[in-house]
């Protein structure tokens, strides 16, 4: 019965996305009563569960990630100034007669 248990999941995610439930609780909500479920049948260890808000800290505390979001801005201010534009011309412009250049 335990081999089902993927299988059985894997549905219950597709059945909760078809019913219009967001992405992020479908698959948390499956994994959280599926975890449920495993441990009253004993099949799930519930230290596992122990260990999520850890997992979550180091997560979000993780330096690379914290540039992500300052990347993004970045990006949206070059292109909402059209600077990113005047930029790509200018370079087309500097290095377009080089053979792989922007021209």
């Amino acid at each position: 019965m335990v081999e089902y248990i993927p299988v059985l999941m894997f549905a219950v995610v597709c059945l909760m996305l078809m019913a219009g439930y967001p992405v992020a609780f479908s698959l948390a909500g499956t994994a959280l009563i599926f975890a449920m479920v495993g441990t009253a049948t004993d099949h799930f260890d519930m230290s596992f569960l122990h260990a999520l808000p850890n997992r979550l800290y180091g997560t979000i505390d993780n330096t690379t990630l914290i540039a992500v979001p300052l990347f993004v801005l970045m990006g949206v201010m070059l292109e909402k100034s059209r600077l990113a534009e005047d930029l790509l011309d200018s370079m087309a412009l500097l290095f377009g007669k080089f053979k792989g250049g922007l021209g």
